[in-house]
């Protein structure tokens, strides 16, 4: 019986998607995607800081509640828009084009929208983005792959984050590497250490290109 229900969500939410696909014409739109503590917001505030003298880059931050992560985002200088989801475990693309709103569009080369902490829900729900980026800490399983297929078989990029514990976690890269890739043959994975800033020379480096073949498009 909840069938029909879900699926009628989905399709709502499609149509919706395809609004913000209009609306973010020429701007490259990321939806960034990770469990609760991978690194998601610490990943925002090094490239919003390393990047800001490139691109005009705004975020649209969602939570269950509080908008700590939003003061941080915005602390970098960057628009910043809150959605709290009021325990919902995901964004939608209703609720996306409400926080656009309250953006200023002009200009703009990067939108970064960070989902609620959540490896299922957030991946099943498109926001009219360019790209999924999964994000993915050593301090959690290296078979999440293997576990939440979906998002990693969907995802664009995959960011390791928080490589610099590598001798203190029991994680095998090669291993959640090889289980993402059976999934996505093509995936190019980040490894990077956000707070120690390792490896996000890489991350920018796509970062542009896709940026560029978004303006190009």
């Amino acid at each position: 019986m909840q069938i029909p229900v879900v699926r009628n969500v989905l399709e709502a939410n499609e149509k919706l998607a395809q609004v913000v696909r209009e609306r973010v014409r020429g701007i490259l739109t990321l939806n960034l995607i990770s469990s609760p503590g991978a690194g998601k917001t610490t990943l925002l505030e090094r490239t919003l800081t390393d990047l800001s003298g490139e691109f005009k880059m705004a975020v649209i931050e969602g939570d269950l509640q509080t908008d700590n992560d939003a003061r941080r985002v915005a602390a970098t200088g960057v628009q910043a828009v809150q959605i709290d989801t009021d325990g919902g475990c995901h964004l939608d693309s209703k609720l996306v084009l409400q926080a656009m709103d309250h953006l200023d569009m002009e200009g703009l080369d990067i939108l970064f929208i960070e989902n609620v902490g959540n490896l299922v829900c957030p991946t099943e729900f498109d926001l009219g983005e360019d790209a999924k980026v999964g994000i993915l800490s050593v301090t959690e399983g290296d078979d999440k792959p293997e576990k939440y297929p979906l998002l990693f078989n969907l995802a664009k990029a995959l960011v390791l984050n928080k490589v610099d514990l590598l001798p203190y976690v029991n994680f095998d890269v090669e291993r959640a590497v090889t289980f993402a890739r059976r999934l996505n043959k093509d995936l190019p994975v980040f490894q990077v250490s956000c707070t120690k800033g390792e490896g996000l020379k890489d991350w920018y480096t796509w970062l542009r290109a896709q940026v560029k073949l978004k303006k190009a498009g």
